[in-house]
C-alpha cells in the first residue's frame, strides 16, 4: 500500500504550491544552478517513497510557462527571461513538441573575445592612442553589451513514467538562437571603437545550436505539475565578431499543465 501522504491529492497540490514560492531564488545567479543540483536530487529521492507502479493518467496534451535563467560562462553572460512549452504524447514513452524561450542579461565585451586580427588591429590603435596621451593610464576596454536571446526548437522528448507522481524526461536540443546585441560604450575611447565594430549601433544574428536536455514533472494532481529542467546546448552566434562558440546551460522552473484525453486508455 502506498504512504498515505502520497496519495492525499491535496498535499501533494500544497507540495507544488510550496516549491513554486520557490522560484524567486533562481534570480540570484549561479544560486539558482545551486539550487537546482540541490532540489532534483531531492525530488528524486521522495520519488523512490512511491510504490513502483505505472501512471494510470498520461495526457495527450502538455502546455508549459516558467522563469527561465541562461548562463554562457566563456563570455560571461548571464541572462534571465521567460520559457514555454507545448506538446502532444502519441505514446505515453515519447512526446512531440515545440519549445520557445525569451532572456535578456549584459556582457562584458573584452577584447580576448574577439578573433586575432581584430585583436591586434585593435592592440595597435590603443596603442597609437596611448602613445598619443589620449588613453587614461590602468585604461582597460571593456564594453557593456545588452542582449536578447530567443530559442525556438522542435522534437521528440522521452519519458520514464514508472512512478505514479514522478516522470522523468531526456530529449535532444536543437533548434535556432536569435541574439540581439547592442553596446553601451562608458568613455569616448569605447564609442570610437563601438563604431567600428558595429556602425549601425547594434548586431544580430541567428545561429543553430545542438545539445541536449532532460529534468522532471513532480506530478500533484491530474492536471497539474511542476517542472523542472535543463538544457546544455552549444552555438556560435557573431561568428564575424567572437572567435570561439560557446557552451550555455538553461534552467527553467515552473508550472505545466496537462490535458486532453487519457492515452493509456
Amino acid at each position: 500500500m502506498r504512504p498515505r501522504f502520497l496519495a492525499d491529492e491535496n498535499l501533494n497540490t500544497k507540495i507544488i504550491l510550496g516549491m513554486l514560492r520557490l522560484l524567486p531564488i533562481l534570480r540570484s545567479g549561479s544560486t539558482g544552478l545551486r539550487f537546482c543540483l540541490i532540489l532534483v536530487p531531492g525530488i528524486l529521492l521522495f520519488s523512490s517513497f512511491n510504490a513502483f507502479a505505472q501512471q494510470d493518467y498520461v495526457p495527450h496534451y502538455d502546455l508549459y510557462g516558467g522563469f527561465a535563467y541562461f548562463e554562457s560562462p566563456h563570455v560571461d553572460l548571464a541572462e534571465r527571461g521567460f520559457h514555454t512549452q507545448i506538446g502532444v504524447n502519441p505514446k505515453t514513452w515519447y512526446g512531440l513538441g515545440f519549445d520557445y524561450s525569451i532572456a535578456t542579461g549584459q556582457l562584458p565585451l573584452t577584447p580576448n573575445l574577439l578573433p586575432l586580427s581584430l585583436q591586434q588591429q585593435l592592440g595597435a590603435e590603443l596603442q597609437r592612442l596611448a602613445t598619443a596621451g589620449l588613453i587614461p593610464p590602468g585604461f582597460q576596454l571593456a564594453i557593456p553589451v545588452n542582449s536578447k536571446t530567443q530559442t525556438f526548437a522542435a522534437g521528440p522528448q522521452f519519458n520514464y513514467r514508472h512512478f505514479p507522481r514522478v516522470t522523468l524526461f531526456i530529449r535532444p536540443s536543437l533548434g535556432a538562437i536569435h541574439e540581439n546585441a547592442v553596446p553601451r560604450p562608458q568613455d569616448p575611447i569605447s564609442s570610437v571603437i563601438v563604431m567600428q565594430l558595429a556602425p549601425s549601433g547594434k548586431k544580430q544574428d541567428w545561429a543553430g545550436f545542438y545539445g541536449f536536455g532532460g529534468g522532471l514533472d513532480l506530478n500533484a494532481s491530474k492536471h497539474l505539475v511542476l517542472r523542472m529542467q535543463a538544457d546544455f546546448v552549444h552555438d556560435h552566434l557573431f561568428n564575424d565578431l567572437l572567435k570561439d562558440g560557446r557552451n550555455t546551460v538553461r534552467v527553467s522552473v515552473g508550472p505545466a499543465f496537462h490535458f486532453g484525453r487519457n492515452i493509456t486508455q
